[in-house]
């Protein structure tokens, strides 16, 4: 199986230079002497998460008349704007297949960026959209399962790299396990002497349990969906598992009430709007501690698309502190 390398990763990087954000590392005031924390807010990216990387590099790489057949994905929300996003950029058609447990909010917002979307049950995302794929001639940008989505992922750890050298630590959520697979090469390849940590929810925790296997263990849908992190309720496949395998140095998981709180204390202390998916790596620094090496850490906080409501729930229930 050939895994993403760093040369991937750079092309992709030139390749979308100027469609997407390049993300600052936030300094936590706040964060410990020995172990000080930066975020990587990729909620401020257009579509509010780290997924229009891939899905733009992914984008670009299809020959003119390729694209001009249109796209598909499947995805619980963010991928599916990002696809949608890239595709309005391009002017190409795009059908994207939906969970019905997916935020509204996630729903609405690729409908409003001009893509057809199919709602279907979570286990059925994937054959959907390659059947729907098969029918319309379009091709299919998986969420994670792809090494140019992996690539594009990946440009993340490489500006990481550039900004603060002397990283110890880097905090990754994990769910198909596409956004760790590239951050983890360009760590691997540019901060050799770093860790790479993958944070899972304890609900969807099924890459935890595959990397003790050393197999793909798989969890049904119905455990899974339980989390609040609708992001990270997918799983990685052979070949982002494979990449893991290679790149993770360790995973640790996070309760719902520590992904609550911290949703809330970002909001609160750092003015960073997370959805539960974009604070388990933060969670992972606030509440683990002890199972991570000390030294200069970021936490990668891959999206801010939460439902208003949620939002302010958690916000009244986070003492409005610091």
């Amino acid at each position: 199986m050939q895994l993403v390398t760093i040369e991937d990763i750079r092309a992709a990087a030139r390749r979308m230079s100027g469609a997407v954000v390049r993300t600052p590392l936030v300094p936590c005031v706040w964060s410990d002497d020995d172990r000080p924390l930066w975020l990587k807010p990729e909620n401020l990216q257009a579509i509010g998460a780290f997924k229009v990387r891939g899905a733009h590099n992914a984008l670009a790489k299809l020959a003119p008349e390729v694209r001009a057949r249109g796209v598909v994905a499947y995805s619980s929300g963010n991928h599916a704007q990002a696809v949608a996003y890239a595709a309005r950029v391009a002017s190409v058609t795009a059908t994207i297949v939906i969970d019905d447990t997916a935020p509204g909010l996630k729903v609405a917002a690729t409908r409003a960026l001009g893509a057809e979307v199919r709602l279907v049950p979570l286990d059925q995302r994937e054959a959907v959209a390659v059947e729907l794929a098969r029918d319309l001639g379009a091709t299919l940008i998986p969420p994670f399962n792809h090494p140019d989505v992996i690539a594009g992922q990946g440009t993340i750890g490489l500006e990481i790299a550039e900004d603060l050298p002397d990283v110890a630590v880097v905090l990754v959520p994990i769910s198909g396990g596409g956004l760790a697979s590239g951050i983890g090469v360009a760590i691997k390849a540019l901060c050799p002497g770093a860790a790479v940590f993958g944070v899972e929810p304890e609900l969807a925790a099924d890459t935890r349990d595959s990397l003790r296997a050393g197999e793909l263990v798989r969890w049904p849908a119905a455990q899974r969906v339980r989390t609040s992190a609708d992001g990270l309720r997918a799983e990685p496949s052979e070949l982002t598992f494979a990449h893991l395998r290679e790149v993770l140095d360790g995973i640790l998981t996070v309760s719902e009430a520590e992904i609550r709180s911290t949703v809330g204390l970002l909001a609160r202390r750092a003015r960073i709007v997370a959805e539960p998916s974009g604070a388990v790596a933060p969670a992972a620094y606030l509440h683990r501690a002890d199972e991570l090496p000390a030294g200069p850490t970021v936490a990668v906080v891959s999206g801010g698309n939460i439902d208003p409501v949620l939002f302010d729930e958690i916000l009244r229930e986070t003492p409005a502190t610091g």
